[in-house]
């Protein structure tokens, strides 16, 4: 505790303001864990001073500040020294007239520390504060470590005494409650009594000097008893869950022994079954070298194989050499379009010559203008039924690029089925085939889109020419006409170059086709080799199944002697299932007799909870039976007092009749 006083005198001469001597004392006779200022009046700076030191003190358990006359200001710094504080467990405040400041201050305190178990707030005047006190209630709520609050004499009204009640139906952890000497009256007391069925921890509710009814004081009383007699019994079912729990682990000790042992003998067991496997597997190793035989059989027929693929790549390479014919014939398609360009150029210069000429003719052309225009009509006539027989062939070139797609895709099925069919061995071989009807197939494609590029350009050769015709046109309705006869005769020559072209391309596509009807072939006969190789494996297979068989014989043998090892085992596991399921009972028996107990509490609380609502009904009853029993012990009075005067009238008539009458004379005398 010196090195508390040390800090305490340190701090006081930071905030520069001189440590009190009452103070100083009070540290120097400190016993250990616990600090007694109580009625020592504490100035703002030493209670700055204890509130540092209070956040970082890890050994004070207990700290009594009663009758220390706070400042307002002095409360809250000591109390958010203690919000950091993990230490503190017992904290009196008494008499230090906190009010709503201290009750705001109390509110964080109880938000923020997890360690006050003992809190005393006695005079400290916290009820008039309505605002302030309802917010220390709602931190009362929600705090988990406070068992004991002291609230005495803190004219708590029926308000504050219902924001208590709130607090304590969301509480489940304060066990004692002192609120003697209040001002709390019938409609507070009712508000705690209505919330006592939902807080089963609080044991100890004390409301003597509050001017509560003397029923609410016995209702409070009974629902201390019945939460008193929960905790003794949860607190015996703890002890004896405690004890169970240690049977529990005596019984795991011995289990864990006996199984050691039982590993003990399986270890044993396992030898004697590796000493088995040992003549087992040379039994084995005789059978692998006869596989191994059979491998080598197989790799024989695996170097066949690798001769087949030797043909695949035969068949490669033809295929490259189409390729190459493709190549040659994109060369000379390059070499056709220059020679049309040198003659488009001879041709655009003598057309410039002819111009030249056709000036000193215009008189003559003039006449001729109308015989012109209806040739031109014609010629217009018969290219459109050119382009309609571009178009037919643009047609069968799509059909014949979609056929062969077509035939494409069709192998490349068959070449699946084959795959599917054909084994893990084979897998290789397929796969160049694949490549191969992959590869036939770009070449394919790209002679496909060669074929559309020479069309297209032969499209913009027509649309140049179409706009030479144009222009040929204008020139005739300038009285033009030779050049447009010239004009007319270079289409024709295009057309007909046009013409070639196509039938070129017809006989390339031709050649392509053979190609490939050839390729197709080789791969026939690729599948015709791959099949034998099959019929061979699959006779090898045969051969490999008798000597599986003759494993599966030995291994049968092997089995028969672990079946009977197995046995010893099962035998064994079958005592410890035994004995485990004797446990198993005897733990069933206890969980029963723990879900037995958690019943009986539940039909306790559902008893008490009925208990008290038929109390509550019973008496209402019976204060209207007894209003209505008055009432009717009222009337059966006044209705007796009414008989009683007509039985009297009754009689004085009769009498009266009966002495009047003429009868009365001769009937005898009774």
């Amino acid at each position: 505790m010196e090195e508390f006083q040390h800090s305490y005198r340190r701090l006081c001469k930071e905030s520069g303001a001189e440590p009190q001597e009452t103070v100083l004392q009070q540290l120097q006779e400190l016993p250990r864990g616990r600090l007694d200022l109580a009625t020592q009046s504490l100035t703002v700076e030493t209670c700055r001073a204890l509130g540092k030191l209070l956040q970082k003190e890890a050994l004070l358990t207990e700290l009594i500040l009663s009758d220390c006359m706070l400042s307002e200001e002095g409360a809250t710094l000591l109390l958010q020294g203690l919000c950091a504080n993990t230490v503190v467990r017992f904290l009196d405040l008494k008499g230090n007239n906190l009010q709503a400041a201290g009750a705001e201050a109390l509110g964080q305190l109880l938000r923020q520390n997890k360690s006050i178990q003992s809190l005393t707030l006695e005079w400290n005047n916290l009820g008039p504060w309505e605002d302030a006190f309802a917010a220390f209630c709602g931190a009362l709520a929600g705090n988990g470590a406070l068992r004991q609050l002291d609230l005495r004499n803190n004219q708590i009204s029926h308000k504050g005494a219902e924001e208590l009640a709130l607090a304590l139906t969301r509480n489940a952890h304060l066990q004692q409650l002192d609120l003697r000497w209040n001002s709390i009256g019938l409609l507070g007391g009712r508000a705690l009594v209505n919330c006592l069925p939902r807080n089963r921890t609080l044991w100890r509710l004390e409301l003597a000097g509050n001017n509560v009814p003397g029923d609410i004081l016995r209702a409070v009383e009974q629902a201390m008893d019945h939460n008193q007699e929960r905790q003794t019994t949860s607190r015996e079912n703890r002890a004896r869950t405690h004890v169970l729990s240690k049977e529990v682990q005596h019984l795991q000790e011995e289990k864990s022994r006996q199984f050691l042992d039982l590993m003990e003998t399986i270890d044993k067991q396992r030898k004697e079954m590796a000493r088995s496997s040992r003549a087992s597997a040379a039994c084995v190793g005789q059978l692998q070298e006869a596989l191994n035989e059979r491998h080598s059989i197989i790799n024989a027929l695996k170097a066949k194989l690798q001769m087949a693929e030797a043909a695949l790549a035969l068949s490669e390479q033809k295929a490259q050499g189409l390729g190459e014919l493709l190549a040659t014939a994109e060369q000379e398609q390059r070499s056709l379009a220059q020679r049309q360009a040198k003659e488009r150029r001879l041709e655009q210069q003598e057309a410039a010559e002819r111009e030249s000429k056709l000036l000193r003719d215009l008189s003559a052309a003039n006449e001729k203008h109308l015989l012109l225009r209806n040739q031109v009509d014609e010629l217009e006539r018969k290219v459109r039924s050119q382009q309609e027989q571009l178009f037919l062939a643009r047609q069968e070139l799509t059909n014949t690029a979609a056929e062969l797609k077509i035939r494409a895709v069709q192998a490349e099925e068959r070449l699946e089925l084959e795959k599917k069919r054909s084994r893990q061995s084979l897998e290789d071989v397929e796969q160049l085939r694949a490549k191969e009807v992959e590869h036939m197939t770009r070449h394919l494609e790209e002679s496909e889109r060669a074929m559309q590029e020479r069309v297209q350009r032969l499209e913009a050769s027509r649309l140049s020419l179409e706009e030479e015709l144009s222009r040929v046109k204008a020139a005739a309705l300038s009285e033009r006409g030779q050049a447009e006869e010239e004009l007319i005769k270079a289409k024709n020559q295009v057309r007909l170059e046009e013409q070639q072209r196509l039938a070129h391309l017809e006989e390339k596509l031709r050649l392509l086709a053979q190609a490939r009807d050839e390729a197709q072939s080789a791969c026939l006969q690729q599948r015709q080799t791959v099949a034998d190789a099959q019929a061979r494996a699959s006779q090898l297979s045969l051969q490999v199944e008798g000597l599986r068989r003759r494993l599966e014989e030995l291994q049968q043998e092997l089995s028969n002697k672990d079946q009977e090892k197995v046995a010893e085992v099962t035998r064994v596991r079958v005592e410890l299932r035994e004995q485990n399921g004797r446990l198993q009972a005897e733990l069933t028996a206890q969980e029963a007799l723990k879900e037995k107990v958690a019943a009986l509490e539940r039909q306790l609380k559902v008893m008490a909870g009925d208990h008290r609502e038929a109390l509550l009904d019973r008496e209402s009853e019976n204060a209207s039976l007894r209003e209505k029993l008055r009432l009717k012990e009222a009337e059966i009075a006044r209705i007796r007092e009414e008989e009683a005067q007509r039985a009297s009238f009754l009689q004085n008539a009769v009498l009266a009749y009966v002495q009047g009458s003429p009868l009365r004379a001769l009937s005898p005398q009774k």
